[in-house]
């Protein structure tokens, strides 16, 4: 697509055109889907961020500069998507299984030594990060997360309301997520 059509394209979807939202979904959903198929390497995981894509590009498309390239826009979304889906599976699937403290690898039992030996890199990433948070998000997280309780069990151990309990964690988790970005990128977010 040439890029006078490309900054055409853009305006039609700023002023909310769908027949322009169906143009670039033609485009770009094979190769997003691609892409995305190749990152995960489930179908289904591809499908659910594909879709995610082209609803962020619903939502913020009257939000676009006049001149947004769409492949590297659609491009960065599906990625971040991507990043943001695949640690939240690996912090859930960690804190589903106690694994935090058990010392059980978070591989699956057929990885390979290299899936191995990032399983055991991303647990003790977590663990480094658990440590770094304040003593109360730490006690959320382990009561919700390693130990199994209910929020509202974990709120009534803790002696507050099964709401404050529900923020506390949400923002527990939330900074943990941040951490471990940290830990991974460093402290400016970038590689």
């Amino acid at each position: 697509m040439d890029r006078e059509s490309e900054r055409s394209l853009v305006g039609r979807l700023r002023a909310g055109d769908p027949a322009a939202f169906d143009v670039v979904f033609e485009a770009y959903h094979r190769r997003l889907h691609a892409f995305l198929a190749r990152l995960t390497r489930r179908s289904s995981w591809a499908e659910d961020l594909v879709e995610e894509t082209w609803l962020r590009l619903v939502a913020h498309a009257e939000r676009l500069d006049a001149d947004t390239r769409l492949g590297p826009w659609l491009f960065t979304v599906a990625r971040n998507l991507h990043t943001s889906a695949w640690r939240a599976r690996r912090l859930d699937a960690v804190l589903a299984s106690g694994g935090l403290f058990d010392g059980r690898t978070m591989a699956a039992p057929s990885a390979s030594p290299f899936e191995t030996a990032v399983a055991d890199q991303l647990q003790e990433r977590i663990e480094r990060a658990l440590q770094s948070l304040t003593a109360p998000d730490r006690e959320v997280l382990l009561l919700v997360g390693v130990e199994g309780f209910t929020p509202a069990e974990a709120a009534g151990i803790c002696g507050i309301s099964a709401e404050a309990l529900r923020q506390r964690l949400s923002r527990a988790r939330g900074r943990l997520l941040r951490r471990l970005g940290e830990a991974q990128h460093g402290p400016g977010g970038t590689k």
